[in-house]
């Protein structure tokens, strides 16, 4: 992604007016019609189009700029439809729900166990949080979701935007897109013996119920998570929203009871395999761990640091929604609010949370108390 290196002249959405942006990008021009989210000092511009896609756009990218009266408007479940087959290869097919738009070359009951599954997580989430006095608002947006048949066509595809990281991540939802991308877990190697995969929808909930297919779905409902968080009003795109934080809430929603008809029966139950590695963690754990995690981003890209920074992560999510249930969600509003490309840094995100919890050392305390009596 372009990034806008000069820092922001303030945020300037609206949908009141079109903006209509022509740049130079990879050896050709590319129009973008959206609305203005966030002007730099230098230029630069954060573009939203109507199918959700975020826009940076550098000076030396932008070739033309102009604005009319018409207003701001996403696309329709149809538009937006017809856009995005356009875009994907031969054989894609849409499935819709209340608020999803499942593209899918797979086969239909598949994507109507990924539309049943993510319908079940909304009406999960967004119950949870209102619950907790957290007001969530409708997407604006209509949340997509590609599902390709096989992992082959699936590397091939997200390759330019995840590189050869793409082998190794079973899917994933894209902040600049808003869109998840996967592919039809009944076609797994770890499954693969089960020959009579991928047909009806009762095959696949047999499948995808087995303890053996637990990790892969709970990756794909943490994603699934991400994009309602991001949609809904937990978290903003490109804001400074901590990464322990959003991660936190991803992890913490993760694992469904997919046996149940309500999916998730145990939302905030303790997720075992997150447990387990946090107090593996323990064992070596700095006595700054928790500054570091919450002071920026690092441990989250460092692959040697990343699955206890994951741990830990879970970790403090479940018990600050314990201990401190009210200071949370006023910190969760807090985040909620901040704007795109603006940067906090680590002294002034580390004063945030300590103006909302306390003083660190004494918290930290009471978190390692509490996680060691946790089973």
């Amino acid at each position: 992604m372009p990034i806008l290196l000069a820092l922001c002249l303030g945020w300037t959405g609206s949908a009141l007016c079109l903006d209509h942006v022509t740049l130079h990008r990879d050896g050709r021009d590319i129009h973008v019609d959206g609305r203005l989210l966030v002007t730099a000092e230098d230029g630069g511009l954060l573009l939203q189009s109507r199918d959700g896609v975020l826009w940076a756009v550098p000076p030396e990218e932008q070739v033309q700029h102009t604005t009319d009266d018409a207003p701001f408007k996403p696309y329709t479940r149809e538009e937006l439809s017809r856009r995005l087959l356009a875009e994907l290869p031969r054989g894609f097919d849409v499935h819709r729900t209340a608020h999803y738009l499942i593209f899918y070359d797979t086969s239909r009951a598949y994507a109507q166990w990924c539309g049943s599954l993510f319908e079940r997580l909304y009406r999960a989430f967004t119950n949870y949080w209102t619950r907790k006095g957290f007001e969530l608002h409708e997407p604006e947006f209509h949340l997509a979701a590609i599902v390709f048949a096989d992992r082959n066509s699936y590397i091939k595809f997200t390759r330019p935007e995840l590189g050869n990281a793409g082998q190794s991540i079973i899917g994933f939802f894209s902040l600049r897109t808003n869109r998840m991308t996967m592919y039809d877990l009944t076609k797994i190697e770890a499954l693969s013996r089960y020959r009579n995969r991928a047909g009806t929808s009762v095959q696949i909930r047999e499948i995808l119920s087995r303890p053996e297919a637990l990790r892969q779905v709970s990756t794909i409902v943490h994603e699934a998570t991400h994009q309602i968080a991001f949609n809904c009003g937990l978290h903003t795109r490109y804001s400074d929203c901590p990464v322990w934080f959003s991660e936190g809430v991803a992890v913490y929603f993760e694992t469904p009871d997919l046996r149940s008809s309500k999916g998730w029966r145990g939302i905030g139950a303790v997720n075992r395999p997150r447990l387990v590695r946090f107090l593996q963690y323990l064992h070596n754990r700095p006595a700054n761990s928790l500054s570091t995690l919450l002071a920026d981003d690092k441990r989250f890209r460092d692959p040697k640091r990343s699955l206890d920074a994951y741990a830990e992560a879970w970790a403090l999510t479940y018990y600050l929604l314990r201990q401190h249930p009210q200071q949370y969600v006023a910190y969760l509003k807090m985040l909620s609010e901040k704007k795109p490309l603006v940067t906090d840094g680590p002294k002034k995100r580390l004063e945030q949370f300590q103006g909302v919890f306390g003083e660190l050392r004494q918290l930290d305390a009471d978190f390692l108390r509490y996680m060691l009596r946790v089973h």
